[in-house]
């Protein structure tokens, strides 16, 4: 089966602080230089959305987005858990050479920090003269740490800073920069999508870059019992309740809950696009959506029952391809040439290269190098694309894993804690499922991926396969 099958492009309905001072005088957006937003939804799977032959789940918006916009079949996360995926897009380095490589956790709030001496996308279009903001989870430092949103090249933040407390939607309090804000019961993503729309509505004349981490659908359920949650009520067979384990809250019909998750964020998403309509900044603006890793199956999800034709095999922490290929959709009305398929190979850390480019930036704009290229004559058809040698991850829980995709070949190394760890190979374009393990047919192939893997892989005392 050939990965440009992949994709499934349905029908699609119609779209129902203080600041830092700005380093350069481009203020403005432009069709050439343009606003951005990125949403970087939690834990969503490559099926999850119509678009990517979701079945039984509406997400019109996105559909929209996908007809009017550019969907790639080839994308992948920067890892397969949150924060490192995280950290390797805020960076532009894999995770062979992040700081951040797994979810470590820091008491009583927040987890590791990045780097305060490497630059961030953040960074990059504060001092390029853009208002900056993130608005839901940032997961990369604690309080007081150094490594927070506002540390790292954001004007504004409102969510929060801990991933760990954002596993309840409805939480004591969030964040308002480095205030606590008591919620009173507030479902915590209306609130920070409003905040979001705030931020846009503020800037709607200047050059803004909104980082937008929604936490849907990460693994708590729970949500307002509204008309969104009606329209699945009873059109599934549900399994037995999920009951509050101290983590995650009660679901009680977690199917019909999960569905419902899927299609709120897809109407956050219609009312951002509506808003850059009504404001005339829609040409403006690139909008990209995408995922931090695959789907989980914690807090009562399915993710079996909803990937119906078992497309990509593997859930969030995997590093098969079910684990790390991921929806993105990237929209720019007049640029982005509508209802655009790429089948090229990209992942997360290509994102800074990107937006390097499409500020007229340089490489050299800051010390660190990068691993990633710049995907910006892709979503524009302009200039020469440049393709990679090879992708490469890391995932430091579950006894340790590394992969590398080289062409169509993809090597997996697992279990590196026991010393003894076990490659598979696999040819991707004939087998995205990862059924048919190649090793023993193939062990050239396995020692020149191998290579790769001991290449790109530097030491770090903090995060070492568990060992």
């Amino acid at each position: 089966m050939n990965t440009n099958k992949l994709l499934y492009l349905s029908g699609g309905l119609a779209f129902s602080a203080t600041m830092c001072p700005a380093q350069d005088n481009a203020t403005v957006a432009t069709t050439e230089r343009p606003n951005v937003i990125y949403l970087l939804c939690d834990d969503m799977g490559y099926s999850d959305l119509e678009a990517y032959g979701q079945q039984m789940i509406s997400t019109p918006n996105l559909n929209r987005l996908a007809q009017n916009g550019m969907s790639f079949t080839q994308f992948y996360a920067s890892t397969a858990v949150s924060a490192p995926s995280r950290a390797s897009l805020m960076t532009g380095q894999h995770t062979g050479h992040t700081k951040i490589r797994g979810n470590k956790e820091i008491q009583p709030e927040g987890q590791e920090p990045l780097d305060p001496n490497v630059e961030t996308i953040g960074h990059l279009f504060q001092q390029s003269g853009y208002v900056t903001g993130c608005f839901g989870k940032w997961g990369m430092g604690y309080p007081g740490s150094g490594g927070e949103a506002n540390d790292m090249g954001f004007d504004v933040f409102y969510g929060y800073n801990c991933q760990r407390k954002a596993h309840s939607y409805y939480p004591e309090y969030l964040w308002d920069n480095k205030t606590k804000v008591n919620q009173n019961g507030a479902y915590s993503q209306d609130v920070i999508h409003q905040q979001a729309m705030q931020f846009i509505e503020d800037n709607k004349d200047k050059a803004f870059f909104g980082y937008f981490t929604y936490t849907i659908p990460h693994a708590e359920l729970c949500q307002p019992q509204d008309s969104i949650v009606d329209m699945y009520k009873g059109k599934f067979q549900e399994p037995k309740a999920w009951y509050d384990d101290g983590d995650y809250g009660t679901a009680t019909d977690p199917r019909t809950q999960f569905a419902a998750m899927i299609t709120r964020l897809d109407t956050y998403v219609g009312e951002i696009i509506a808003k850059l309509e009504e404001l005339g900044i829609a040409e403006q603006t690139l909008f990209i959506f995408t995922s931090d890793n695959g789907p989980h199956q914690e807090g009562g999800a399915d993710p079996d029952f909803f990937n119906t034709e078992a497309r990509l095999r593997g859930l969030k922490r995997a590093l098969y391809e079910g684990g790390m290929r991921v929806p993105y959709i990237a929209y720019w009305p007049g640029t982005i040439e509508a209802g655009a398929v790429s089948n090229i190979q990209a992942a997360g850390w290509d994102m800074m290269p990107t937006f390097v480019e499409l500020l007229g930036k340089d490489e050299t704009w800051r010390d660190e190098a990068m691993d990633g290229i710049s995907i910006l004559p892709t979503l524009t058809g302009k200039g020469h694309q440049e393709e990679h040698d090879f992708l490469y991850w890391e995932f430091h829980e579950e006894g340790g894993r590394q992969a590398v995709r080289a062409g169509d070949w993809k090597l997996i190394r697992q279990n590196i804690q026991s010393g003894n760890p076990t490659l598979e190979l696999y040819n991707i374009a004939d087998d995205p499922h990862e059924d048919r393990d190649l090793a023993a047919s193939y062990p050239d192939k396995v020692a020149e991926l191998q290579e790769i893997m001991d290449r790109e892989h530097t030491h770090s005392d903090m995060f070492n396969f568990g060992r």
